[in-house]
């Protein structure tokens, strides 16, 4: 089986990676553009390099597209620029990568391989401000900043392809991930810069009381999730919210953070104006529909998944 992921050297994508390498009839090919705006590396690919594929490329490269996909039997795109606060300083980069790149992939496949599925990692936060205890698919759309607002207009460009021209397509919204691998920058996912603050004993800085709810979820149960919805037919052309079972507060996962890695400390500081135009106060999700028609279930609660983080931390440093 052939399988191309594209943005494969970031968090998701490296994680996703060495779960289709665990599929020992798996040949994966890994395509990245290594944006500078995503601080690229290919670091976490160093373990599985002789295993795999690796292109440098851009999703916006017809040519190369039209190159790649070809042959392809799973291609998941994990392509974009990754940075909710700088998509709204670059936004047009932001929407040039998430749709402008979907699109060009979803024609490519309409033109070269109709046959191949393609599953596209969308985000909870297309929903924005939620307006119900529990928000599900049924929930308005309300972004708050350019990522999430590319995102929800890519999701329907992949639902358009399978409705007009058959093409086997997948989209699946996911929440807060964290687990190896992740960027330790506070614009690529909150959780993660966390886990750098705590591991290099800083102090993590709340904003406000940190007292807003989020859907947390280890990144090896979005990589599952993500290999299922692959392989379930029930699933092709919709759109699913992905959800972790664990719902806790911004400073409940600090602390907790600091607890298991017995470093660093939690302070509490006043919101800066540009990160408080884009929150989006407590959010509950539910992934029943998902869970329904795959059976998944996530694995790891918050305490296994850092547990699992450190040690993958303390092996990489020893």
């Amino acid at each position: 089986m052939n399988v191309l992921i594209i943005g494969g050297a970031g968090f998701v994508g490296s994680n996703l990676v060495r779960r289709c390498l665990a599929q020992k009839s798996c040949r994966v090919t890994v395509m990245d553009s290594l944006e500078p705006h995503g601080h690229p590396t290919t670091e976490h690919l160093k373990q599985v390099w002789s295993k795999i594929r690796f292109v440098r490329g851009d999703i916006r490269n017809e040519t190369l597209l039209a190159e790649i996909v070809q042959d392809q039997d799973i291609i998941f795109n994990c392509a974009a620029q990754p940075s909710h606060a700088l998509s709204v300083q670059y936004p047009l980069l932001d929407t040039d990568i998430s749709c402008i790149g979907s699109l060009k992939l979803l024609e490519t496949l309409r033109l070269l391989n109709k046959d191949a599925t393609v599953v596209f990692t969308s985000t909870t936060t297309t929903i924005g401000e939620t307006l119900s205890e529990f928000a599900d698919e049924d929930h308005p759309e309300r972004p708050l900043e350019i990522y999430s607002a590319n995102k929800g207009a890519a999701e329907k460009y992949y639902r358009i392809y399978h409705r007009h021209y058959d093409l086997k397509t997948v989209v699946l919204r996911f929440p807060n991930l964290y687990g190896p691998f992740g960027k330790g920058h506070k614009s690529f996912g909150f959780i993660n810069y966390f886990i750098h603050l705590a591991w290099t004993n800083q102090n993590i800085q709340i904003f406000g009381e940190g007292c807003q709810t989020r859907n947390i979820m280890y990144v090896e149960d979005a990589t599952d999730i993500l290999w299922r919805a692959a392989h379930e037919p029930d699933l092709i052309g919709e759109t699913y919210l992905a959800a972790g079972s664990e719902h806790a507060t911004v400073n409940e996962i600090a602390e907790t953070i600091v607890d298991v890695f017995d470093r660093g400390k939690v302070t509490h500081v006043d919101w800066p104006d540009e990160r408080r135009r884009i929150e989006v106060g407590d959010v509950r999700l539910r992934s029943d529909r998902l869970r329904a028609i795959t059976k998944w279930e996530p694995r790891y609660d918050l305490m296994a998944g850092l547990h699992r983080t450190k040690t993958t931390l303390e092996q990489k440093s020893s």
